[in-house]
């Protein structure tokens, strides 16, 4: 990313099933050029290069010309917002679980 703030909401790019799968086989590599990313789609490189656009505005991915080639390289960082916002539900419905055991062993006994 260039220091400025993300275009796209991160919640948004990571709506669509073919950007989550861009961001696990980005995860799984350094850095991927556009043709390698685009074998693994049933679509051509414009598409997977709209996806990859959405997924840099939202500053999950960056990108790099080497040569003719353009590389992209997963930025993680932002999912962090998904992660917390996804913890509160999780400790959310641990607190309700854990009060629904707590009434039925008291019904027990």
């Amino acid at each position: 990313m260039n220091g400025t703030r993300p275009t796209r909401d991160v919640y948004e790019a990571v709506a669509d099933p073919t950007r989550r799968k861009l961001l696990q086989l980005l995860a799984d590599v350094e850095e991927s050029p556009l043709n390698e990313l685009t074998f693994h789609f049933e679509m051509g490189r414009t598409a997977v290069s709209k996806h990859l656009a959405i997924l840099k505005e939202a500053g999950l991915v960056t990108s790099r010309k080497v040569g003719r080639e353009t590389r992209f390289k997963l930025n993680a960082s932002p999912l962090k917002e998904i992660q917390d916002w996804v913890a509160f539900y999780d400790k959310f419905w641990s607190a309700r679980l854990s009060r629904l055991n707590q009434l039925l062993e008291e019904e027990e006994e």
